[in-house]
């Protein structure tokens, strides 16, 4: 069973709009040059596959993540082999000196991508990790897409999130307030941008998880009350590479809700995953008994189950791609929905959000209820609901 299968779908979601434009995609991306940043995530990944496969000019590749990078390169080189243009990776951090001498060398790319993110809901739970993902999410976008406008690119592309929409946890939020300072440098230089869903068994996810319970011969746990939309890796990688290449000045990409694009919910998976392998779901009443079982019940053909109701700061009811002011173009593709926006920032909010941030670090002190005001300040709305309760506390 694959992994469309494990996500209640028979159809892959773009394919009619990768083959009406794979001839355009060929030829734009052989006669490119491309710097993907957070090459090495899953999304990252699977974005520098689309763009290999196609034989491009040029395509460097960087992440934090000497590791992944390492698998990356045995990845390509086992599925597709070899390109005629120049592929090289390099284990950089974008917020760092290393990374601004790298691209001082060289930095001529028609196409910057930008994959990096954090990512998680859980990050929010502690003010120093909060500042991090404000760094990464907004700030080294910000300064990458300058460096991109220096050096001549065509084109920035970055990913937003399906959280960024009406946000109610930081994560969220922090990728709304990256849109504003995109729309602030669309003036200077191309952008788009994508959201999309949950990308099934992407790194650090909850289904990625389940590999790993299974190694380690421990519990499935999984919430039973959130269902959620899923892409799969290369999904995301299509629609990340469609939005770069096809995307006008601050378009953002989405998957239309199909009869394609299914809700599922966590704990079907789990079920649907663990049949798949060979096991009987057994649901358990409590952590305690979950772990208890784990040494028993493996070799019988069962495997231990805890379904619970979430409880967890940041968790959202429901997913949605869009808002209601924001304009739609819902006709241009098959399976892909475009949102066009107009410029959309408020330049004195956006500058007193940076002086304000700058100034936390370099006195290296703030608080998370400190962090937490500067995002109501750009986002009055905010939905942000405080439980106390994060997923770290729980198995």
């Amino acid at each position: 069973m694959g992994i469309l299968s494990l996500i209640g779908r028979t159809k892959e979601l773009f394919i009619e709009d990768i083959e009406s434009h794979d001839k355009e995609l060929k030829s734009i991306v052989s006669t490119s040059t491309f710097l993907v940043i957070g090459g090495a995530g899953s999304i990252g990944q699977a974005v520098t596959k689309e763009i290999f496969k196609r034989n491009p000019k040029k395509l460097h590749v960087l992440d934090i993540s000497e590791n992944n990078l390492v698998e990356l390169v045995r990845d390509i080189r086992s599925s597709f082999g070899y390109i005629d243009g120049d592929f090289q990776t390099f284990a950089l951090d974008i917020g760092s000196l290393e990374y601004d001498a790298f691209i001082k060398s060289d930095g001529k790319y028609d196409y910057v991508l930008n994959l990096s993110a954090l990512k998680h809901v859980r990050s929010e739970k502690d003010p120093f990790t909060l500042m991090r993902m404000c760094e990464t999410n907004i700030f080294n976008t910000d300064k990458t897409i300058k460096q991109a406008k220096e050096n001549g690119t065509k084109k920035y592309f970055c990913v937003s999130t399906d959280k960024a929409v009406n946000p109610i946890n930081m994560m969220g939020a922090s990728k709304c307030i990256m849109e504003m300072f995109v729309h602030r440098n669309s003036l200077n230089i191309d952008v788009s941008m994508a959201r999309f869903a949950n990308v099934a068994f992407s790194d650090g996810s909850l289904l990625h998880g389940f590999n790993q319970r299974i190694q380690k011969n421990q519990p499935i746990v999984a919430p039973n009350d959130i269902k959620r939309y899923f892409v799969t890796p290369q999904e995301s990688g299509e629609l990340c590479l469609m939005s770069c290449i096809f995307g006008e000045n601050r378009d953002i990409f989405f998957p239309k809700l199909s009869e394609n694009l299914h809700l599922i919910s966590f704990a079907d998976i789990a079920i649907k995953y663990l049949e798949n392998i060979g096991y009987e779901p057994y649901l358990c009443k409590s952590e305690d008994e979950a772990r208890e079982l784990s040494k028993t019940l493996p070799p019988k053909g069962k495997w231990p189950c805890l379904f619970t109701t979430s409880d967890t700061t940041g968790e959202k009811d429901f997913e949605e791609f869009f808002t209601d002011n924001e304009t739609l173009d819902m006709n241009r593709f098959k399976n892909l929905g475009v949102i066009k926006n107009k410029v959309n920032f408020d330049e004195e909010l956006l500058a007193s959000f940076e002086a304000t941030m700058k100034d936390y670090k370099e006195n290296l002190l703030w608080s998370k209820k400190e962090i937490i005001k500067e995002f109501f300040k750009l986002i009055p709305d905010f939905g942000h609901i405080e439980t106390g309760k994060y997923l770290d506390g729980k198995m």
